[in-house]
């Protein structure tokens, strides 16, 4: 099911997604919805970071690398 939201967006904002929206050939609700999706994909992830962090960094796991070498 989908539902109507309205948004009001500076003068600025709005030529800049209407250029897009020509350069890509995509409606600007598909560019403004896959935005939403993205910013809410990344705010989930970060949010997860932050819960296992102190257990990873109990463990040792302080950057990318250290993770890798457990895992391979």
């Amino acid at each position: 099911m989908r539902q109507t939201l309205t948004v009001r967006l500076s003068d600025n904002l709005r030529k800049e997604l209407l250029k897009i929206s020509k350069e890509e050939s995509k409606p600007m609700s598909d560019l403004v919805r896959e935005s939403l999706q993205r910013y809410i994909s990344i705010y989930r992830f970060r949010r997860l970071r932050d819960k296992v962090l102190p257990f990873a960094e109990s463990q040792g796991l302080l950057t990318d690398e250290d993770v890798f070498d457990v895992i391979s």
